[in-house]
């Protein structure tokens, strides 16, 4: 469980991150605040994992804020301006939301926070992640993933014993699974790449499943293979 506040002048942007987190059963939004000074004072005595921050705020802005803090906790900043993404980044945020932003891609950041909490104490690097299904979230150990594909738009995730399908898109699905285990060999299809049994010219196997490999892939079949194209 992450506890999590949040900080924006606009009471209609609270409420949205209110709710966009009620629906995630790992986050427990614990506060809101339009006022940053008083979430100052907050912070001094309850310690949060996660802060959800605008960053174009009266008196102080987002950035300042988290600056101004000696030991800041996971931030995520939620803003309406895309022109301070690479300063949000230099000062390790975990995300950057561009408002007006959906249920997946909220979770989307959400899950990059629960990872990041989940190495800083010691768990196993890439372990669970919640995946959006329906009206709930369903916890899955990336590590049971067999392959993702594209089906409309939903991504199905394929594990060993189940199929759950996510109102993601295939960028979205990208950015929510760790790089150096997936390989995307199709505009449909992401694979994991300690999962492939067998590649042979337009084929990749996971077990006897076979998927195709899609013109322009290569690059990605030599990085399962270790083999130049």
């Amino acid at each position: 469980m992450l506890n999590a506040i949040a900080i924006d002048d606009e009471p209609i942007a609270l409420e949205i991150i209110r709710n966009l987190s009620e629906k995630i059963s790992f986050i427990r939004l614990t506060a809101t605040f339009t006022n940053a000074f008083e979430a100052m004072d907050h912070m001094r005595t309850q310690r949060p994992d996660l802060l959800f921050l605008d960053i174009k705020m009266p008196d102080i802005s987002g950035i300042e804020f988290l600056t101004s803090l000696p030991q800041p906790p996971m931030v995520i900043f939620t803003t309406a301006y895309s022109e301070h993404a690479v300063k949000s980044f230099e000062l390790d945020a975990i995300d950057y939301l561009l408002k007006p932003f959906s249920q997946s891609r909220f979770l989307k950041a959400c899950n990059k926070a629960l990872q990041q909490h989940e190495l800083k104490n010691n768990k196993p690097a890439g372990g669970d992640i919640f995946i959006k299904s329906g009206y709930g979230q369903v916890r899955v150990n990336i590590g049971d993933i067999l392959y993702v594909q594209s089906m409309g738009n939903y991504m199905q995730f394929v594990l060993p014993e189940e199929k759950i399908l996510s109102r993601l898109t295939m960028q979205e699905t990208e950015a929510l699974l760790p790089g150096h285990s997936f390989a995307r060999i199709h505009r449909s299809y992401l694979v994991a790449v300690n999962k492939v049994s067998r590649v042979e010219k337009d084929t990749v196997y996971i077990g006897e499943k076979g998927l195709p490999v899609g013109a322009g892939y290569a690059h990605e079949i030599s990085r399962i293979t270790g083999r130049r194209p």
